[in-house]
């Protein structure tokens, strides 16, 4: 699946604007990869993308990276040791079971919208934001980022 294919397939300005929202209500951050199809692990390339986008700086180590092969409808989601220390496996395993459920049936914007949702909600419970002192540490566009 090209980077064409992907845009004309997915809402992108939806689920950036589910990003902004998320972040609005806490000082987490999230990213949205999407990569083109390619054959591989999808966590370790989601891994690889995940310090590639800089998720590691962020000062509370609260960044969560949605990591989408759309051809595949495959994904991973990796979040830092700040907000794994507070959510646990059990979260990611929810996460998982909504964006699942979505892609399967090849709605990939509302899966992302819900799963955004659903972090931005966990990020909002353990890490609020600071209101207009909080910095927008990493950008809000979705990342249509080659494979890793």
């Amino acid at each position: 699946m090209t980077r064409r294919q992907i845009l004309q397939r997915m809402e992108v300005p939806r689920v950036e604007e589910a990003l902004r929202a998320a972040e609005r209500r806490s000082s987490g951050e999230i990213r949205v990869s999407l990569v083109p199809f390619f054959w591989g692990d999808v966590r370790r390339a989601g891994e690889r993308a995940f310090h590639r986008l800089g998720m590691t700086a962020t000062r509370e180590r609260n960044g969560v990276l949605i990591f989408v092969v759309p051809a595949r409808r495959r994904f991973a989601i990796i979040g830092d040791e700040g907000i794994h220390a507070r959510v646990g496996q059990d979260f990611w395993e929810h996460v998982s079971r909504i964006l699942a459920r979505h892609f399967q049936a090849g709605d990939f914007t509302t899966g992302l919208v819900e799963g955004i949702q659903e972090i931005g909600e966990r990020l909002a419970a353990h890490f609020p934001s600071a209101g207009p002192r909080d910095e927008n540490e990493l950008p809000d566009e979705v990342d249509l980022g080659q494979p890793v």
